[in-house]
């Protein structure tokens, strides 16, 4: 019933920035929660970033405060701006939406993935 599109992503430096992007669409009303987790090869699936459509509630992984930020526009596009990276932040970053804000991965929706690599 919705739709994530997410694009971004790609090679970094170590201490660049990059930004991802995520769209949601369909027939549903714009989700209450969207947000960012991250895999990296032979680790389970983490939470990044998320926060709540009215603003409220923004949370981030440890590992990532103060480093990267989600921003959401009007409507149902989320960013996750990622600054000061470093090669542990390399991982496939997947786009989630849902009703509930959790840092478990049991969301809704999911979008495909995209990677980032950070070389030293």
């Amino acid at each position: 019933q919705v739709d994530l599109v997410q694009s971004g992503g790609g090679l970094a430096q170590a201490g660049a920035s990059l930004t991802l992007s995520c769209s949601a669409s369909g027939r549903s009303m714009s989700p209450y929660v969207m947000g960012w987790f991250r895999q990296a090869p032979g680790k389970s699936r983490e939470f990044v970033a998320a926060r709540t459509r009215d603003d409220t509630i923004t949370r981030y992984a440890d590992s990532v405060r103060g480093r990267f930020t989600i921003a959401r526009d009007r409507g149902s596009t989320i960013h996750l701006h990622m600054t000061s990276l470093k090669p542990e932040d390399s991982a496939v970053y997947y786009c989630m939406a849902g009703r509930i804000l959790r840092m478990t991965d049991d969301y809704d929706y999911w979008a495909q993935g995209t990677q980032v690599t950070v070389s030293s």
